[in-house]
């Protein structure tokens, strides 16, 4: 069993589509003992017509996931905390990210009116950890794992969402930030990559750090 500081209730493991990201949060949940709070995007009916359509779609599937982050967050801050960490595979603050990517400016106005009144204070993480990758490997990662809802995922849409995370991490000041370059890193199958992370996890000591791994 691996112990995580203290100080770390909730960690959230944050990145583009084809990061890594439920996957690394469920291996920090199972190597640690924490609780574990995931994403379902397979709940949301207008997510495979949004890819196929994201102009019409965008508004609904956006709703969606709004009201479904906010009520998974909810239901963290009624939880015991301090008995147990948590680690999720998403935060709520990067939920304007998309919206400002696939909506328009009336949606936006709209949309933005209702997450600022409705955002809790509970939900910033005590950790956040930014996977990123060059946008030709997350692309690649996506075609490999061939997630029905995702076979509509345009090249052109997954570069634009990769860069939307760099611009709101290099502005992200809410919580300390782990930023992990996942490109040669395998935490899947490399105990070595996953124990190096769990080391720079534990060795954090600034707001902003990061780690990265040569070829």
């Amino acid at each position: 069993m691996t112990t995580l500081p203290d100080k770390y209730r909730y960690i959230a493991v944050e990145g583009p589509i084809g990061a890594g990201k439920t996957t690394l949060a469920r291996a920090l949940a199972e190597r640690s003992g924490s609780s574990i709070l995931l994403e379902a995007p397979e709940a949301n009916p207008f997510l495979p017509r949004f890819y196929q359509d994201r102009a019409r779609y965008a508004l609904p599937v956006q709703m969606f996931f709004l009201f479904q982050r906010l009520q998974q967050v909810r239901d963290l801050a009624q939880t015991d905390m301090f008995k147990r960490a948590t680690i999720a595979d998403f935060m709520l603050d990067k939920d304007p990210l998309f919206a400002r990517l696939t909506l328009n400016d009336d949606e936006l106005r709209l949309y933005q009116q209702l997450y600022d009144s409705l955002k809790p204070p509970s939900a910033v993480p005590d950790l956040v950890i930014y996977l990123q990758a060059p946008a030709e490997t997350l692309i690649e990662r996506v075609r490999r794992r061939g997630l029905d809802y995702e076979r509509a995922l345009s090249e052109e849409y997954l570069v634009l969402l990769a860069e939307s995370y760099a611009r709101f991490f290099y502005h992200y000041e809410a919580a300390p930030v782990l930023i992990v370059n996942c490109e040669n890193l395998n935490f899947v199958d490399s105990t070595d990559d996953f124990d190096l992370l769990l080391q720079r996890i534990n060795m954090m000591r600034g707001t902003r750090e990061f780690f990265s791994r040569a070829e």
